[in-house]
């Protein structure tokens, strides 16, 4: 009998949602452009793994992912944000974005959310990422 270390928690054409058991780690990976009701779609089923779990890590692989539209980014910082915090989201590991306006994106919402007390490291490479979050 095999001991299940991934719980699948989304998986469609825009983004891949994963719950790493053993280490308690949310990670996604975006495969495309995501906006709207789409990467909200993700967020909250995040959101809902993490508070569930009691998972303190994330890793977000948005490398084939652009800049978060103002709106979400609005969504995000006043509704998403807060209530992961509150579940106990307290580090970040973010696969940068491929795309040039993407990456100043994320490096803006890393400095905004470790002002915040949310510990957040930039990785060209998930499993960079993923070795960082699983060392602490």
């Amino acid at each position: 009998m095999t001991t299940r270390t991934t719980l699948i928690v989304l998986n469609d054409e825009s983004a891949l949602l994963q719950y790493h058991i053993r280490t308690k780690i949310v990670h996604h990976e975006f495969r495309r452009f995501v906006y709207g009701d789409e990467l909200r779609t993700v967020l909250l089923k995040g959101l809902e793994t993490l508070d569930k779990h009691g998972a303190c890590k994330w890793l977000s692989d948005d490398r084939r992912n652009g800049p978060i539209r103002p709106a979400d980014g609005e969504w995000a910082y006043t509704h998403w944000f807060p209530r992961a915090r509150a579940a106990g989201w307290k580090y970040w590991a973010v696969v940068m974005p491929e795309k040039f306006w993407g990456q100043v994106n994320m490096k803006r919402w890393m400095a905004e959310f470790s002002q915040h007390d949310i510990q957040a490291q930039a990785f060209s490479d998930p499993a960079e990422g993923m070795a960082w979050l699983e060392s602490l």
